[in-house]
């Protein structure tokens, strides 16, 4: 029923005062609350106050007639309260539709007198009433909130137009002609708004009638309405009936372009029917050529019959669509990425062993570990024959070559290499692909890379496994859960493939810098093996063997234009870097051939072997410098061992007494654990001091004082506590401890 009295509204024949309305569904007549008025009273009788009904999508202009269905309690009280007195009420439009119980300041400052013609009580309950707008007025002060507002007001007079001036007569042309035109662009307005448009002859009236009827938003009908110059007012209503104007013709165009253009593809599609008849009849090719081909190359493919039945029913769909179809080019890639995918073709394996452990020897120094592990994999292929592919995670810090150690297995085995670098991956799609009906759909990066190699078995690198993040587009962590699975990924299924895939030949090596970031699922279906660093010797030796001949080949030099020295690179590893990896001591090799180059290109003198002098002379002062032993000639002062992770390093753990309660001070900025140490040395001291001839006296008249020198240095770890405890020993007993020794390793309260 709201419905059809909101078609009353924007009907152009709401200026109507309607009698009786019938229901469209059930025939019945709706109940007329009878009208007894004795017609329009003069503005002279208007009283002091007006009640005011906030309407939420409505603005009522002054001559209006229009229906409104009110809901509001407030509203449905207000109004058969005014319907019984002298039916006159203030509407005024909110600022705000979304607003459900208005406040004053959510309604606007100007609104309409209006009169209650009739009032409509419908089957629903909801009370439906029709109101004329007589004049504008100003809200003044409100002099009642419950329960609807009352308030004082000020009559705004009408500024009449000036038929006589020349550009008034134009405008009021220009937007009669604007409303001709709006009711010949739009189809759902009925051809009697022509004469009723044509019967209006006062101006001002025919402003208010378009302005109520006008398609624009609440707050600019509210902005017509506050306009006090009504030729002000006609100016913007036909900027904003232009404006509607432009729309409906810019609509009717599209709607033109579109009918042209489905006329279009049935023209093209009658033509190409046409084309193939006859191409037939000549014996020529048509546009099944690209399936013909594609069919042809299926020959060779070594695929499983249930994957050849899904491939022939896609071509039998292609044949069926228009080549100018939208899903004809979307099926044609799909049936390219079957054909083009490497089922079952391999490249052999060379199982030769020693070739194997030669390749990984020559391009890796040390990483023992890894390589044993590669060489019993070939062991048991060569055996075995068939032996799927192990899934192996390289684990350890930057630099100690985990990926480029990838290419070196790919070489070994004879097999292609390719890698996929994981790192910030958050869309699960970038794993198992796209559905195929979405535009721009395209496999998953594991089902791309196999597409790339050309073979179903390549050595597959997962670079950077731990920096996979997840978001709103799903977690890329589990969707590898199934492709690092051995026992699942015989049968991956990627979703714009939609058929399985076997991925049990390829040898995965994941790379990761930490284990705590990988979910705990996904690690579990890894080998991990452990790259800790290379120790001082095996740094010289990549250095020399590897770093340096790269770095003499990328900037330009011969071997016999430079030499470095085994000393001279430990003093670099020593001096300059303190990594577990490699990649800052190639930067420093870099700087030193860099020296020599700059020397050569400019031909000046120089000298071709570097030392360990020459390397503090082009790198500048030492950047790092390792504690030395110290003669401990004081007790209380101990050597401790302490492990780290580009080396073991020792540190000094020293201890004083002084006059005092008891009192124990720890200082060199220690963690949590060896805090903890010092504590569980001391409690374990005091309880055992008999045994080391301690008077027990001395733990309560001295206070003690322990220190690790390096205060600038964080330390922490579970292996000073013996080395915490030898020194406590040492203070309380004045006896020193032995110049030569160092300790590690950690005290409990039992010894």
């Amino acid at each position: 029923m709201r419905e059809r009295m909101n078609k009353i509204h924007h009907n152009f024949f709401n200026s109507l005062v309607l009698s009786e309305l019938q229901d469209e569904d059930s025939g019945e007549l709706i109940q007329l609350i009878p009208d007894d008025s004795e017609g329009d009273e003069s503005l002279e009788s208007l009283p002091e106050e007006l009640p005011i009904l906030p309407l939420k999508n409505t603005v009522l202009f002054p001559g209006v007639v229009i229906p409104i269905t009110v809901g509001r309690a407030k509203s449905i009280k207000l109004v058969k309260e005014a319907y019984k007195g002298d039916r006159t009420i203030g509407v005024i439009a909110q600022k705000n539709t979304a607003v459900e119980d208005p406040a004053v300041s959510d309604l606007n400052n100007i609104g309409t007198i209006a009169r209650i013609v009739k009032m409509l009580v419908l089957p629903d309950g909801n009370t439906t009433i029709i109101i004329q707008g007589r004049k504008r007025f100003q809200l003044g002060e409100v002099t009642q909130q419950d329960p609807y507002f009352k308030a004082r007001y000020s009559v705004l007079e009408e500024c009449p137009l000036n038929m006589e001036e020349e550009e008034t007569k134009a405008i009021l042309d220009s937007v009669r002609e604007a409303a001709d035109r709006i009711l010949k662009l739009n189809p759902e307005i009925p051809q009697e708004a022509h004469t009723a448009l044509e019967n209006i002859e006062d101006g001002s009236f025919l402003m208010h009638f378009l302005s109520s009827n006008l398609q624009v938003k609440v707050g600019e009908k509210q902005e017509l309405l506050e306009i006090q110059d009504a030729k002000t007012r006609a100016t913007r209503l036909l900027e904003l009936m232009l404006k509607e104007v432009q729309v409906l013709e810019l609509k009717r165009e599209i709607h033109s372009k579109v009918n042209s253009d489905i006329d279009a593809q049935q023209r093209d599609y009658y033509l190409r029917q046409q084309m193939k008849v006859l191409q037939d009849e000549l014996g020529q090719e048509g546009p099944d050529a690209e399936v013909k081909e594609l069919r042809k190359k299926a020959k060779n493919k070594k695929w499983p019959e249930e994957i050849a039945q899904h491939f022939e029913k896609e071509c039998e769909k292609l044949l069926r669509l228009n080549s100018s179809a939208p899903e004809y080019p979307v099926g044609l890639n799909y049936v390219e990425t079957l054909v083009e995918m490497p089922w079952g073709e391999q490249t052999e394996d060379n199982l030769d062993l020693k070739h194997a452990q030669k390749v990984l020897d020559e391009a890796h120094f040390g990483l023992e570990k890894v390589k044993e592990r590669i060489i019993e994999y070939l062991a048991v292929l060569k055996l075995k024959k068939d032996l799927n592919g192990p899934i192996l995670c390289l684990y350890g810090p930057p630099g100690v070559g985990k990926t480029s150690l990838g290419k070196s297995v790919a070489e070994a085995l004879g097999r292609k290499y390719v890698r996929l670098a994981l790192g910030g991956l958050h869309d699960e799609s970038e794993i198992r692909g796209h559905r195929k009906t979405y535009i721009g759909a395209m496999p998953g990066k594991i089902i791309q890379h196999i597409k790339k190699a050309g073979t179903d078995n390549p050595v597959f690198v997962l670079d950077e496994i731990d920096k996979v993040s997840s978001d709103f587009r799903g977690d890329p962590s589990s969707a590898l859960l199934e492709v690092l699975d051995p026992e699942q990924n015989s049968t991956f299924q990627d979703n714009y493939l939609e058929v399985e895939y076997d991925l049990s030949k390829v040898l995965f090596i994941a790379t990761a810098n930490s284990l705590d970031t990988i979910q705990p699922a996904l690690r579990d279906r890894m080998e991990i093996i452990d790259l800790s660093g290379y120790t001082l010797e095996e740094k010289v030796e990549i250095g020399s063997r590897h770093l340096i001949p790269k770095q003499i080949k990328e900037n330009g030099l011969t071997k016999d234009q430079i030499q470095i020295q085994k000393k001279a690179i430990e003093k670099v590893v020593d001096s300059y870097t303190r990594e577990s990896g490699v990649r800052n001591l190639e930067r420093m090799l870099g700087k030193l051939v860099r020296n020599v180059a700059k020397s050569v290109a400019m031909e000046q003198e120089y000298e071709k072997d570097i030392s360990p002098e020459r390397v503090v002379d082009i790198l500048g002062a030492e950047r790092f410098d390792k504690e030395l032993y110290q003669d401990n000639e004081l007790a209380g002062v101990v050597t401790g061992l302490a492990w780290t992770s580009v080396g073991g390093e020792i540190l000094f753990i020293e201890s004083s007494l002084s006059k005092g309660k008891g009192k124990l001070t720890l200082s060199g900025q220690l963690g949590d654990v060896m805090k903890e140490s010092a504590v569980t040395a001391l409690s374990f001291l005091r309880s055992h001091a008999e045994d080391l001839s301690i008077d027990y006296r001395m733990f309560d008249a001295y206070d003690l004082h322990v220190h690790v020198p390096a205060g600038a240095v964080p330390k922490d770890g579970p292996s000073a506590g013996i080395t915490m405890l030898t020194s406590l020993a040492s203070i309380f007993t004045q006896r020193k401890v032995k110049k030569q020794l160092a300790m590690t390793g950690e005290i409990t309260l039992r010894g």
